[in-house]
């Protein structure tokens, strides 16, 4: 126990050289650094998706505050960046008038000062981040594809490009699997599984996890990247006819050229994620929500408590996606159920 005398003397001796016990544990702490010092520590600590995404704010908060310490930044001075990065945001075809720029800017800061909190060099409560509210997000404008649709899109990019085979896989391949376009890019070569219809998806967080596929894409997919060059395990999966691996510029180029052809594509801004949307909605439509979370890889425990016990196993994931395109599966049960036949366009 201390002893309370001791306290006391404590106390008065420095109040005599007129020091506080805040200013001892200032004197203990770090000195706070300045952003061009942290920030480089910052993105060496940072997974790739967090540098894709907030790479270009940490640039610019580099850029305007370079010479500043982390504790001299003050909640208005991120407004001010938030609302400089709305204004000049580049207009995109989703674009929802610079709020999805504003947002990033004050998650880039928050990303900071996260990692200065956790290496002791601020106290919680000192981070300006915090104090910034993200703008609210607008309700999702996307939607589920019709049948008519889907169709229309394939035959866009079937019948277009310098490249229909690359094209024609790749919206299947998230036709049928529902996954993101980072999960695409990262496929290699030894997450194709053609025997059991089965790919290895490595997405969000580094969430990894093995995703049916019908054995006629098995099949294409490994056409296709013994054609192109791939041979090592660790090779793409997804290649260019030259033999490079595919990358996120021709998802861009894609969607572009749809979008010429079928100017309510361009006008809608639908995208690959649309087609993510569709399935998943098909998916809970027929088989339930606790077969759609699978499918869609959530492994969030966020919501309600039940969904701690709504599960579904890779068995249940085959069985949806052989209703959905009619066409059997390794792994899946049988169905007897003709509502839930539906096959989908490829």
């Amino acid at each position: 126990m201390v002893d309370a005398q001791r306290i006391a003397d404590a106390q008065r001796l420095l109040a005599q050289l007129g020091v506080s016990v805040a200013d001892l544990r200032e004197a203990q702490r770090p000195r706070v650094p300045t952003i061009a010092e942290y920030l480089p520590r910052v993105i060496a600590a940072a997974g790739p998706g967090a540098r894709r995404t907030y790479g270009s704010y940490w640039d610019r908060i580099a850029a305007r505050w370079a010479d500043r310490r982390l504790d001299s930044i003050a909640a208005t001075d991120i407004e001010a960046l938030q609302r400089q990065a709305a204004a000049v945001a580049r207009p995109r075809r989703n674009g929802r008038g610079g709020r999805h720029a504003g947002e990033h800017v004050i998650a880039a800061v928050r990303a900071i000062y996260n990692r200065a909190i956790a290496d002791g060099l601020l106290e919680a409560s000192d981070s300006p981040a915090h104090r910034v509210g993200k703008p609210r997000r607008l309700p999702s404008t996307r939607r589920a594809l019709t049948p008519e649709e889907l169709e229309e899109i394939n035959l866009a990019a079937r019948s277009s490009g310098n490249d229909v085979v690359l094209d024609a896989i790749l919206l299947r391949l998230h036709t049928e699997t529902a996954c993101r376009r980072g999960g695409a890019l990262a496929l290699r070569l030894m997450d194709l599984d053609q025997d059991r219809g089965l790919i290895r998806l490595t997405e969000k967080g580094g969430t990894l996890r093995w995703q049916p596929i019908t054995l006629d894409l098995a099949a294409s997919l490994g056409d296709h990247a013994r054609h192109r060059g791939a041979v090592l395990p660790t090779d793409a999966l997804l290649r260019f006819r030259h033999g490079g691996a595919l990358t996120s510029r021709r998802y861009d180029h894609l969607w572009k050229r749809i979008g010429e052809r079928l100017p309510w594509v361009a006008a809608q801004g639908i995208s690959t994620h649309w087609l993510r949307h569709t399935t998943l909605t098909w998916v809970e439509r027929h088989f339930g929500y606790g077969v759609a979370r699978a499918y869609a890889g959530h492994t969030d425990s966020t919501g309600p408590a039940t969904t701690t016990y709504i599960k579904a196993d890779l068995h249940a994931v085959a069985t949806a996606l052989a209703a959905m395109t009619g066409q059997p599966h390794p792994m899946a049960a049988l169905i007897d159920d003709p509502q839930a036949r539906q096959p989908r366009s490829s």
